[in-house]
């Protein structure tokens, strides 16, 4: 996948296939009562239907890695999830040691409370030590902004720190605090253009929810709902 098709959405509002919408999904599984035996299935239906990525716990990313390797698909690995009030230091460590162990993407929360404290240098450089971590490794950065927490001003003030930062992707939401809306993304798309994707996460459980969020700007979408959406669209059985 190119960089250009990360950060810019499809010009269609429908998707033209099932797997045209199969590459844009993270497919997800991050109960905390998830079983070895359902990580090695979530990998199996990333590999039959194309997905994009596993957004596996970072528990589980050795065992997905080993399950993925050779098929192309990444490991997505959420840290200093879901809160983001971890310290820096410790969101760094997080991320280097999901990326010793072949994560490929890595979902990391926003320190919400600092930025409505209007502690904004102190966000961007809690993002920024994570990205630097990240493209060491070769991997990608989004940063997750729970937008149902912040004002416009605040999710605004998110995007651009995310962008000043070097993330590659903002996020609307873990899925734990309210979830992805057309509105949002349409505000995120708004202030990053076509310098970081979008990845639209949280309630996202049929086609239509899908298509909705690309068609406002999403260029990622995280769901547990993966394979019934592409079986939606056509996808076998």
């Amino acid at each position: 996948m190119s960089q250009t098709s990360l950060v810019t959405p499809p010009a269609q509002t429908t998707f033209k296939d099932w797997q045209s919408a199969a590459r844009l999904i993270d497919h997800s599984l991050l109960r905390p009562d998830t079983t070895r035996q359902e990580i090695v299935k979530l990998c199996k239906e990333a590999q039959r239907y194309r997905f994009a990525t596993v957004c596996v716990q970072q528990c589980w990313v050795a065992q997905a890695v080993s399950e993925l390797n050779g098929s192309g698909i990444k490991v997505d690995v959420p840290i200093g999830f879901p809160q983001g009030a971890m310290l820096t230091t410790v969101k760094r460590f997080e991320a280097a040691e999901v990326l010793k162990l072949g994560a490929g993407e890595i979902d990391m929360v926003l320190n919400i409370g600092a930025l409505k404290s209007g502690e904004s240098k102190f966000v961007e450089n809690d993002i920024r030590a994570v990205a630097e971590r990240a493209h060491d490794g070769n991997a990608i950065l989004k940063v997750i902004l729970e937008m149902t927490l912040l004002t416009p001003d605040e999710k605004r003030l998110a995007c651009e720190l995310s962008l000043a930062a070097g993330a590659d992707f903002v996020k609307t939401s873990t899925g734990l605090v309210g979830g992805a809306t057309e509105e949002d993304v349409r505000l995120m798309r708004s202030v990053v253009g076509e310098r970081a994707g979008i990845k639209a996460s949280g309630g996202v459980r049929n086609a239509a929810d899908m298509a909705k969020m690309v068609a406002a700007g999403a260029t990622r979408i995280g769901t547990s709902s993966g394979v019934s959406i592409v079986r939606e669209l056509g996808a076998p059985e």
